[in-house]
């Protein structure tokens, strides 16, 4: 992998000449072309050394046959480009050289001395009314909490990733190019648009984080704070190799990101085990960058990865290394999946609709610290793509930009809050959700593998309160539309004194590829119908996800509402997805 996502992910950058000496904070502008030549064999290695001046190890490298492509003297770590094979014994040799490792098990490829920029996708005007009534969204009560706040301007979220389509139309408008960089091949590229998406994986990342709250398309889930994109991830392969991670840390915390999402594992190793010379030389890098942004102020927001896998007690890895040619391996709890199992990163579990582990999200007693909504099956997560487009996907990769952005919603509520503050409060203020009937999920209720210290609450982050019982009810129980047929799904009200109000509102959120097709209506508990939308018959645009206002007040509110959708065509069919009445 590198990308935690679709229910599967892939995993889931360039400057001065590769012998000039480059700061965490230096990043020059024009394209990162290199003194060096590329050569076939060509690797790169992380050789780290103690902090500060690295001058001497540096020569060492040229003299060992080697060239330094990027420097990070605040933390000790260089990295390195040679085609000898001897490079990494011959450099550990060297005084002053603390560790040496190869950072992959494929060559560098060419386009690191002279990356081409990614495309910039035409884009697509979307005609789709903003949902607000998303089954993730309700699920976390982010819908709730924008009535508390939508977040700051002033708090930035780092969005390590693909790269991310900053022309999208939900996207723009939160965009922060000043601070976006393409960190691919581990040195940063501030060329404009370097930082767009090289897959798709980024950009529906960035969309559930911070997509704009415009009427369009769809809301994220801290709508008023603003996003950069960091490119990890190389073109063509979409890997994210340890120097990639490094450059993204390093300028996180260079550039006041607040909160960071990290929806990838560090390639081409899902575990990196630390008997292993190089696999440690990339933990150790790695952690350092990390505690680099963390002591600046930034908190980094992790997947937990998709794999099923119980991080607490692991034994094999199949799927490494993933740049070449994988070979089954015996490990230990030793081993890390990085930089989600690093100290200080929040480690994010994926839950389908409502409280369940979604099939495919690792878990783990211990390791897991949070959960939240990552899809499953046919309930995917929407969000933003590539070109102006929209689509599900299922991933912990999803479930962890919802975090980072209820995240970012308490820094916006709390500017003074550090990291060690956001990470605790997330904690405290995520909902209880207990293990199933499952012998894999160990813990109690409060705290266990499978959801963590359990599923996070964006309206309890920003001091909202639940509406008091009986005010706000939903439910996100599928209910199938067929052709040419009347479908209802039942929503069951209590403990509302009186009648209903002249303002009830009805959320509706249906999923159908030709919403021309329906009739949708709210039958009151006596049978009452009231039409909610007659679509014209030529409306072609899918799905259906509105907040209707119906004048309900000759109704008793308790009792069983419904609502109703007729399909009046053939060929097209859905379902309902979710919806609520609020009081």
């Amino acid at each position: 992998m590198a990308v935690a996502a679709a229910v599967l992910g892939t995993t889931l950058a360039v400057g001065a000449p590769a012998t000039a000496v480059g700061t965490a904070s230096q990043a020059p502008a024009a394209a990162p072309a290199s003194a060096v030549a590329w050569t076939a064999g060509t690797r790169a290695h992380l050789v780290i050394t103690a902090p500060g001046d690295t001058s001497a190890v540096r020569a060492a490298v040229t003299n060992n046959g080697g060239s330094v492509f990027a420097s990070y003297d605040a933390i000790g770590v260089i990295v390195a480009h040679s085609a000898s094979a001897g490079f990494a014994t011959a450099m550990r040799g060297v005084p002053g050289v603390q560790q040496v490792g190869a950072t992959r098990t494929s060559d560098v490829p060419a386009d690191a001395y002279n990356p081409a920029l990614p495309a910039s996708p035409s884009q697509s005007p979307t005609t789709l009314t903003e949902s607000l009534t998303r089954w993730d969204m309700t699920q976390i009560k982010a819908d709730r909490a924008w009535a508390v706040t939508t977040g700051s301007a002033a708090v930035k979220v780092g969005v390590l990733d693909t790269g991310v389509d900053d022309r999208h139309q939900d996207i723009a408008p939160n965009f922060n190019a000043a601070d976006s960089v393409s960190c691919a091949y581990g040195k940063a590229d501030t060329r404009a648009g370097a930082w767009r998406d090289v897959g798709t994986h980024g950009t529906h990342v960035a969309g559930t984080i911070a997509a704009a709250k415009n009427g369009k398309g769809v809301v994220g889930v801290a709508p008023g704070v603003k996003v950069s994109s960091v490119r990890i991830a190389e073109p063509g392969t979409s890997l994210f190799f340890a120097e990639n991670t490094i450059c993204g840390f390093m300028w996180a915390g260079d550039h006041g990101f607040k909160v960071t999402n990290n929806s990838y594992y560090t390639d081409p190793w899902q575990f990196n085990c630390p008997d292993n010379a190089d696999q440690a030389a990339i933990i150790e890098g790695v952690r350092r960058a990390q505690e680099y942004a963390e002591k600046r102020g930034s908190l980094q927001v992790a997947a937990a990865g998709n794999s099923n896998l119980d991080l607490a007690n692991k034994t094999v890895d199949t799927e490494s290394p993933n740049d070449s040619t994988p070979v089954r391996r015996t490990i230990t709890n030793a081993c890390l999946d990085i930089p989600t199992e690093l100290p200080g990163v929040v480690t994010v579990a994926a839950m389908g609709k409502g409280d369940v582990k979604a099939s495919y999200s690792n878990y783990g007693d211990g390791v897991i610290d949070i959960a939240a909504p990552g899809g499953d099956g046919a309930s995917g997560v929407y969000s933003t793509l590539p070109g102006g487009k929209y689509g599900n996907m299922n991933g912990t990769s999803m479930a962890s930009p919802h975090v980072a952005g209820v995240a970012a919603l308490m820094a916006s509520a709390d500017p003074t809050a550090t990291p060690a503050d956001l990470r605790s409060r997330l904690g405290v203020q995520a909902v209880d959700v207990a293990c199933p009937s499952d012998s894999r999920c160990a813990g109690t209720t409060t705290r266990n593998g499978f959801f963590g210290e359990g599923q996070t609450d964006a309206l309890k982050a920003v001091g909202g309160t639940t509406p008091a019982p009986g005010k706000y009810f939903a439910t996100t129980t599928d209910v199938a539309i067929a052709d040419n047929a009347t479908a209802e799904s039942p929503l069951s009200i209590s403990g509302v004194t009186g009648n209903a109000p002249a303002a009830l509102k009805v959320g509706v959120d249906i999923v159908h590829t030709y919403r021309g097709d329906l009739v949708v209506s709210l039958v009151a508990p006596d049978g009452t119908v009231y039409p909610l939308e007659d679509f014209a018959n030529n409306d072609g645009t899918d799905n259906v996800s509105k907040t209707y206002t119906v004048d309900a007040s000759a109704e008793v509110a308790n009792g069983t509402w419904k609502l109703r959708v007729r399909d009046i065509a053939t060929q097209d069919t859905g379902r309902i997805d979710a919806w609520n009445l609020t009081f």
